[in-house]
């Protein structure tokens, strides 16, 4: 349950708001003043405090600047009998959340209070994301810590040293390949080697000589022996990628391979012996395939001895932030970049993003943000996202939409986000000039930069 503090010297403000939030659900402590308030403070962690400003021993600013001491997370709510602006500024330098006049609007409040422990559930979700980084599964060049990801894990461990063939399925970008060398690296065969086969990037003609090799004249062009990419992998793993692709001849002598561990070059008449683990990926629906006659039924079952499914990016959202940390110090590094951030409203983009293209679509994101960001911090501006992958947003108020619900603090809260960001873009990082194109002072923005969580953009 959510816990908030209420502060004040008044008995009869003190009752109002207790009643007022144990009707909305939260747990209520009241303190006399600040002094008093602190002391709560320091053996209870409370998620919000509500002060007034004017108190004896303990002003609001004191009793702020305290519990900031003692509970930086602490979201504050001052309140005040005589707002200003110098107020405002004062209040927001020493971390307050936002400040309200004493004859406030009991809505206006609920809605503050709403606001300010929505963005405590952003701060402690970015602790939980520093967190989750440095707690993050690393598995043989796999990252991510989702529930969704550790029964891949557990697989990989038990099937590495079981010669069973086994079926990688998922869509593209979610890391087949990554799978199945982590198979290979932690099996018996990892100093063997690890061959990929790309059944669908090499021409049906080339194909078969590229697995299965050639002997001298077998064709024009052929003027020496050739071994195949089995012979290449004997001993290790052979990775046969888009599986679904392979030509229905083809289809055929891999299912000999699979069988009798034999084959023959191209030209050939002796039978070549392999070692070879078999490994095989697809983003298609190998079942229909077989329905449809596409697709060897007997090949398919033979392949199909351990399935590993990998689930896209946006079934296991947990992973986002783990695998945006990790792209970032990957590329900062590769580009001679000093260390670099994503902004909150950055990452909220990233985790509302369908990403069609899965792991890959978010590493070449981030690639391209830090290779042309300027600054330490990658704005939302700064990510290319596809309109495939974004979630539509009408440009007209859509009834049916107002009829499910809508939280309008947060739509507006959004909105006023997104016109300051596009006022900085404009204004190119300068503050004063963003200001004066939202028509607001530069205190007003300052202050608006603040509860939108921006104030760690510096440029002016």
């Amino acid at each position: 349950m959510v816990e908030i503090l209420v502060v004040d010297d008044d008995r009869g403000m003190r009752e109002f708001l207790e009643i007022m939030l144990v009707q909305e659900g939260y747990r209520v402590t009241c303190a006399t003043d600040g002094k008093e308030a602190l002391k709560f403070c320091k053996k209870h962690r409370f998620d919000l405090a509500i002060s007034d400003l004017k108190m004896p021993k303990v002003d609001g600013i004191g009793f702020l600047k305290g519990i900031k001491e003692i509970s930086p997370e602490t979201m504050v709510i001052l309140i005040t009998a005589y707002a200003s602006g110098e107020t405002a500024v004062m209040a927001m330098e020493q971390g307050a959340y936002d400040y309200i006049e004493k004859n406030f609007d009991v809505e206006d409040l609920k809605s503050t209070i709403r606001n300010a422990l929505g963005k405590k559930g952003i701060r402690e979700r970015d602790a939980v994301f520093m967190q989750g980084v440095k707690d993050a599964v690393r598995f043989r060049g796999l990252i991510g810590k989702s529930r969704e990801m550790l029964p891949v894990y557990s697989l990989i461990e038990k099937v590495a040293d079981i010669p069973a063939n086994v079926l990688i399925l998922g869509e593209s970008g979610t890391g087949k390949e990554l799978v199945a060398r982590a198979i290979h690296e932690n099996s018996h065969r990892k100093n063997k080697p690890f061959v990929v086969i790309n059944c669908g990037g090499i021409p049906d003609q080339l194909l078969e000589s590229e697995l299965f090799g050639y002997m001298k004249g077998a064709f024009t062009g052929a003027f020496t022996d050739s071994p195949g990419l089995f012979e290449v992998a004997e001993g290790g793993t052979a990775f046969l990628d888009e599986i679904g692709e392979l030509p229905a001849i083809l289809q055929v002598k891999i299912l000999r391979v699979i069988q009798e561990k034999t084959f023959r070059r191209i030209g050939g008449t002796d039978d070549i012996t392999v070692a070879v683990r078999i490994i095989a990926a697809t983003n298609q629906d190998l079942k229909q395939k077989v329905k449809e006659r596409l697709f060897r039924e007997d090949l398919y079952y033979r392949l199909n001895v351990i399935p590993i499914y990998i689930p896209p990016l946006r079934e296991r959202k947990e992973d986002i932030p783990v695998l945006t940390k990790y792209f970032i110090d990957k590329y900062c590094k590769e580009f001679g970049k000093e260390p670099m951030n994503m902004s909150v409203y950055a990452m909220d983009l990233l985790m509302e993003y369908g990403f069609p293209g899965n792991v890959r679509e978010l590493e070449n994101m981030i690639e391209r943000s830090v290779a042309l960001e300027t600054s330490n911090i990658i704005l939302p501006e700064s990510l290319e996202v596809s309109s495939h992958g974004k979630h539509s947003v009408d440009s007209h108020i859509s009834i049916d939409r107002i009829a499910q619900g809508i939280q309008l603090d947060k739509v507006m809260e959004k909105i006023e986000k997104d016109y300051i960001l596009s006022a900085l873009k404009a204004a190119r990082g300068s503050k004063q000039k963003a200001a004066e194109l939202l028509g607001i002072s530069l205190r007003s923005f300052r202050y608006r930069l603040d509860k939108a969580g921006l104030n760690s953009i510096d440029n002016d």
